[in-house]
């Protein structure tokens, strides 16, 4: 199947694995650009440049394949050293960037002399427009469904898809409620040049988190995310849990008068507990609402393959014979 993502990344498949925070390791990257996907590695999870490098470096030791990086501009009093990420990425000629949170713009003029592809989380067809006009040469366009932060707009991928074609000429992907080959031909039926996974991806053999998450996310189902943080308008889906629980009790008793520090113990240095101790109830961690979707844990090479022959077959046959 080729799609202008594929042309633009170099890859076989039209699928991307979307950085997740303690998820977005060596293991997982690897097993997904080997079995013809994106895998991306998170810089922020290896906390510094030099980390980074050593992950890239395992991670090239797995396969020869391409891979991509994620690096999320996030606001902080005392920010990560980016400079030092941006230059790390330049220096190990990583072909891709995924970029999220704030405008990259800043960034964008280094990577692009080093002649590094950049792809662009954005939640809106105004933000994904702002991309483009900075540079970016491609985006990812997350819908209210998806895992983390879906942004304050509420738009769901069976509009905003649609609508992200009709505005954009630079490739994009979909992200969010994407899980399969049904996923697959529906992105690209609303105008997608592929699709971003991220939930999907924590419930396979070869990534690297505590089994007690991949089990949760296959029992859980549909209705089982919840909204955080629209109070300060920092809203976050996540799967619901005790911890979660208490931070909506939170948000409900302080109304207004809410503030971060009030829900720091519920959302602050929760995903190494959740993911590598599989500690469930360490508080808030981001799911997606396709976690209704996702009934067994395969490997990378297992899901993919699947994907793509489901796609192929929905194309082939259940469309092909409505004409």
């Amino acid at each position: 199947m080729h799609t202008r993502i594929t042309e633009l990344f170099g890859i076989t498949h039209p699928i991307i694995q979307g950085g997740m925070h303690f998820v977005g390791r060596a293991e997982l990257a690897a097993a997904v650009s080997s079995a013809g996907g994106l895998g991306i590695i998170t810089a922020l999870t290896q906390k510094t440049p030099e980390r980074l490098r050593a992950e890239v470096a395992r991670c090239r030791s797995m396969t020869d394949q391409p891979f991509g990086v994620n690096l999320t501009f996030l606001p902080a009093v005392t920010p990560p050293d980016y400079a030092g990420f941006v230059q790390a990425i330049i220096d190990d000629g990583i072909p891709i960037v995924e970029t999220a949170g704030n405008n990259p713009q800043q960034w964008l003029p280094a990577l692009k002399a080093a002649g590094i592809k950049v792809i662009h989380k954005c939640t809106s067809v105004r933000h994904a427009l702002k991309a483009q006009r900075i540079g970016c040469d491609a985006v990812s366009v997350d819908g209210f469904e998806c895992g983390g932060h879906p942004g304050e707009d509420d738009v769901p991928n069976m509009i905003l898809l649609p609508r992200a074609a009709e505005e954009l000429t630079i490739p994009f992907v979909a992200s969010g409620g994407m899980a399969d080959g049904r996923s697959l031909v529906a992105a690209l039926a609303l105008g997608a040049d592929g699709i971003n996974m991220g939930t999907r991806f924590i419930a396979t053999k070869e990534a690297p988190v505590h089994d007690n998450v991949k089990q949760a996310i296959v029992a859980a189902t549909e209705l089982d995310t919840r909204l955080i943080m629209r109070p300060l308008r920092n809203t976050e889906r996540v799967l619901n849990n005790d911890a979660v629980q208490r931070l909506l009790d939170k948000e409900r008793t302080l109304g207004a008068d809410l503030r971060f520090d009030d829900i720091f113990g519920e959302v602050a240095g929760v995903y190494p507990r959740v993911m590598e101790d599989g500690d469930l109830d360490a508080g808030a961690w981001s799911c997606g609402m396709v976690i209704g979707l996702i009934h067994d844990i395969p490997t990378c090479q297992d899901l993919i393959e699947r994907t793509m022959a489901e796609a192929e077959q929905i194309i082939r046959e259940r469309l092909g014979r409505l004409l």
